[in-house]
């Protein structure tokens, strides 16, 4: 250990554990320095310092941030790469050739005040510095800034819910233009599984059992996102449509994608995902109808129909701000409506945050006491309630009761149900 002066600055080199560290202290005064060289001691032996002999946190912001993707790629999905550096391009602009051991508290609060003047949101813009830690946490430098750091405010909504109506309407929509027909598919999907988006563009023909009506997810989101789906009605039809639209262009090996990409080919590409149907999805959801003549069009000042011209600058579509993961919300809304219980909801949707769940769970306490205040509006009429209830129906189906004593969340005593449902 020992303290030396370079250009009238204090540097200090010691050994920690066979590790060489040599550094700038960034001070003229001797006692400040021993009091540095102490902290830098303290935090070399804790693995926060990186020694000498590696370079990384010397390079420029773009070096290492190349380095860095090099590392990511053996451990995320080519989709989180492509992420990753579209997160990545703001940054280097910004920090370009500043080293990694030179970006401080100041700067960083200046990059997000940078892009904060650029109409950001700040998601984005924590998205962004979420990226940027991971680099220096490589370089072993985030540890410096982070407590001066704290991430900016964000929505906390967890999407919304379609109203009947609006559903019907969206449906009806999707139905009306070919050019729409994938999103259609996807919504259709989506509104009947519960899949994410990136979930239902890595579909290939091979995660489809045809036999069984079920569909496998085998990469997603997290690890819970991993599951098997049992298609209904509308699922399955949506499935097969796609498969006589592969047909067409031989998109029907086990390895082909469901959704494969259209751009830049003259026919989809079976072999590459599709990246997106925002565009179909915005022009969908936001289409209106002309309450004069009844066309449908796109937003704007004046009807498209020449011969209608009727001021429509104020109608819009009550799905225009409708983003397709909402969707996904929907159908787990739909789910617990039906008093489906939490562990049903999370092996269909896979996996869905404690939040969530809670807010999913007053959906199911609503849809119970309306149930109740069914039963109230008969009592008042003079029913026999109390005998309707406690007894079980002449169809032979299974009384509330006894669903209860078997546990109605437990989906593994199906053949207790059963035997019990022949007992009636």
């Amino acid at each position: 250990m020992s303290l030396y002066k370079r250009d009238k600055t204090w540097w200090t080199d010691f050994s920690v554990n066979g590790q060489r560290y040599r550094e700038s202290l960034d001070t003229t005064d001797w006692r400040e320095a021993q009091r540095l060289e102490k902290e830098k001691i303290s935090e070399a032996q804790q693995g926060k310092l990186v020694p000498s002999s590696q370079q990384f946190s010397r390079l420029a912001f773009s070096e290492a941030a190349d380095r860095y993707l090099d590392d990511r790629r053996a451990h995320l999905a080519s989709r989180s790469i492509v992420t990753e550096q579209e997160r990545l391009k703001p940054l280097r602009a910004f920090f370009g050739a500043t080293a990694l051991n030179r970006i401080s508290a100041d700067s960083i609060r200046q990059y997000i005040t940078h892009r904060k003047k650029a109409g950001l949101s700040n998601r984005t813009v924590n998205m962004e510095v979420g990226c940027l830690s991971r680099v220096l946490k490589r370089a072993k430098r985030w540890h410096l800034v982070a407590d001066e750091l704290k991430p900016l405010p964000e929505r906390r909504d967890i999407g919304r819910a379609l109203t009947h109506e609006e559903k019907i309407r969206l449906v009806k929509m999707a139905a009306s233009k070919p050019e729409w027909q994938v999103a259609r598919l996807a919504m259709t999907l989506a509104l009947n599984t519960t899949m994410r988006g990136c979930e239902l563009k890595g579909l290939v023909w091979r995660d489809m059992d045809f036999l069984e009506r079920t569909l496998t997810i085998r990469h997603s989101k997290t690890a819970a996102g991993e599951r098997v789906i049992p298609l209904n009605a509308d699922a399955m039809a949506a499935i097969l449509e796609l498969r006589e639209r592969a047909k067409a262009f031989g998109g029907i090996e086990p390895q082909h994608y469901v959704f494969p990409t259209c751009e830049g080919y003259t026919s989809p590409d079976p072999t590459r995902p599709m990246h997106d149907w925002r565009s179909a999805w915005r022009s969908l959801t936001r289409a209106i109808q002309c309450p004069v003549c009844g066309q449908l069009q796109n937003p704007g000042a004046k009807c498209a129909n020449e011969e209608c011209g009727a001021d429509i600058s104020k109608v819009t579509s009550s799905t225009a701000s409708l983003r397709f993961h909402d969707l996904r919300h929907h159908a787990i809304t739909e789910l617990a409506e039906s008093l489906a219980s939490d562990q049903t909801i999370m092996s269909i949707a896979g996996h869905v945050s404690p939040r969530m769940l809670a807010h999913y769970s007053h959906v199911r306490l609503e849809n119970r006491r309306r149930a109740l205040d069914t039963l109230s509006s008969r009592s008042s009429t003079g029913s026999h309630v109390t005998i309707h209830v406690t007894k079980g129906k002449s169809d032979g189906s299974v009384p509330p009761q006894v669903i209860e004593k078997y546990g109605g969340a437990d989906e593994t005593r199906t053949r207790d149900l059963l035997r019990d449902r022949q007992a009636f």
